[in-house]
């Protein structure tokens, strides 16, 4: 899968220009849709902004960081003792994501983001509408729909009542205001990808782990994590997945099982298309091993809690959602043509997930036909393979490990950059390869987030906006970038996505 033989190369490229060109399509189709009709409710389509070239504080510290990503992320994500890569990869990610709202500055970029009309904190000051938490939980669904009195703003409405007592409860322990909320949500929303990375190592190696590390730290979808509510909500829902992979992987099966059921109930009461977060769930109990079934009974018994919770204070799941789709066919949604926006969102996802990741679905693609040999149940971790399978090389035999690294992380003899080690041409820009048969289980893992987002195109109740709100989705699809060899290119590639992005246009989130 890590081939960069001309003919492999070529389709990355491809499969690139083609999401290159639904981009394309997509913009110049909504201007003329949008300038005709007005019926997409968007100015820079398929984008929620409108176009602005600027320049701000965040500027130079966002440039400065992509270019060492680049130069040194591969080299350090082979090399980093594990636990120290995580850390890395939060650091980075955190400061990529600040940096890129700061394009906008502190005010428009982070403090404001939260307070427009449409979002969470309209309902905290200047009138605290949640004073009483169990009352407002009774009466939240008499104010979804558009005619009820006193409805409310359009973020509240359309999310279960978990999302906004989040900031309530930030608000009660001293943490109010518009830029608290934006800090949490960066800080935490930063953790997402360290999740996804555990993922990626319980289920399919610590060897595609690294490579995929760069990838997650630079993502294009910085630009609408920092500062958008559907951020946080991707990291609550890549630790629940992460905690199930744990679980079924037999790291603790019990405490890891019922931690995940606890995050899983709480990631449904955060956004209710998040439920479709069950296709990714499945994909990872699909690669545990052998004995996976053996937590589900303590994810089950934590999946009730948070429910059964809300459901005691008297807010109905069921009836919020009903009520949320008449309001959503009330407003925008239901003028929004969905013949336009069934693609066009996809294009959204190209931008947010970049072309480096465009390119790794295709590999993943084809690394799932190898799935008779590559998904087989996993033993205890990931580099335990079973009897007969080809083994990671340990770090006593002669193939020696770079300084830090864990079995699983087969270094390159030499500097890197250079082509062809062990066979596999290009690996040596990360310095790590993959152990046989863990490709295509790495392909069922991103194919399944790509399902889960199809889904939800499909369902017609994310026309437009989907560059934050398939944040959680696009989040386990960024992995794919570990198919690619010489990485570096491609981090280029992302980087520059995510800065042109952010500096021609003034996004909405």
């Amino acid at each position: 899968m890590l081939s960069d033989r001309p003919r492999a190369v070529r389709g990355d490229l491809a499969a690139a220009l083609a999401a290159a060109l639904l981009v394309l399509t997509a913009a110049v189709v909504g201007y003329v849709i949008e300038h005709r009709d007005g019926t997409l409710f968007v100015s820079a389509a398929p984008l929620y902004g409108h176009w602005g070239p600027h320049a701000g504080p965040g500027t130079a510290a966002a440039v400065a960081l992509a270019v060492a990503v680049v130069a040194y992320g591969p080299l350090l994500a082979a090399r980093l003792p594990w636990r120290k890569l995580l850390a890395a990869v939060w650091g980075t990610t955190t400061v990529w994501t600040f940096s890129l709202a700061l394009v906008d500055g502190w005010e428009r970029g982070v403090a404001r983001r939260l307070t427009t009309r449409y979002e969470y904190l309209q309902v905290i000051s200047p009138v605290d509408r949640f004073h009483d938490i169990p009352a407002a939980l009774r009466d939240f669904t008499h104010h979804i729909l558009l005619h009820s009195p006193g409805h409310w703003p359009a973020h509240i409405a359309g999310h279960p009542p978990a999302a906004t007592l989040t900031f309530v409860l930030l608000d009660r322990v001293g943490l109010g205001g518009g830029a608290w909320a934006g800090v949490w949500c960066i800080t935490v929303g930063a953790t997402a990808g360290v999740a996804v990375l555990v993922t990626v190592r319980a289920l399919a190696g610590e060897a595609l782990a690294r490579r995929a590390a760069p990838f997650l730290a630079l993502a294009p979808a910085a630009v609408w994590m920092g500062t958008s509510a559907d951020g946080y909500f991707a990291a609550v829902a890549a630790w629940a997945l992460a905690l199930l992979a744990l679980a079924v992987t037999g790291r603790r099966p019990r405490t890891t099982g019922l931690a995940s059921g606890l995050l899983l109930g709480l990631t449904a009461y955060l956004s209710y298309g998040l439920t479709l977060i069950a296709v990714i769930a499945g994909a990872v109990l699909l690669l545990g091993r052998r004995s996976r079934l053996r937590p589900l009974p303590y994810v089950l018994a934590g999946l009730t809690v948070v429910p059964l919770v809300f459901t005691l204070l008297g807010f109905n799941w069921w009836e919020a959602y009903r009520l949320l789709v008449t309001r959503y066919y009330e407003g925008a949604g239901g003028v929004r043509p969905y013949g336009y926006w069934v693609w066009a969102n996809l294009a959204c996802t190209v931008l947010i997930t970049g072309p480096a990741t465009v390119a790794g679905l295709r590999r993943a693609g084809a690394a799932t036909l190898r799935i008779g040999t590559g998904l087989v149940p996993r033993g205890r971790t990931a580099r335990e393979h079973r009897p007969g399978a080809a083994r990671e090389h340990r770090p006593d035999t002669a193939r020696e490990h770079l300084p830090g690294t864990a079995p699983g992380a087969e270094p390159v003899s030499g500097v890197a950059g250079v082509s062809g080690v062990a066979g596999i041409p290009g690996v040596a820009d990360t310095g790590v390869r993959p152990a046989p048969g863990t490709a295509p289980r790495l392909a069922v893992l991103v194919i399944g987030a790509l399902l889960a987002l199809l889904v939800a195109d499909l369902s017609g109740m994310s026309k437009a906006e989907t560059e934050r709100i398939w944040l959680p989705f696009a989040m386990w699809m960024l992995p794919a970038g570990a198919f690619l060899p010489r990485p570096r290119a491609w981090l280029v590639a992302q980087a520059m996505s995510a800065l042109l992005l952010n500096h021609l246009l003034l996004t909405g989130w």
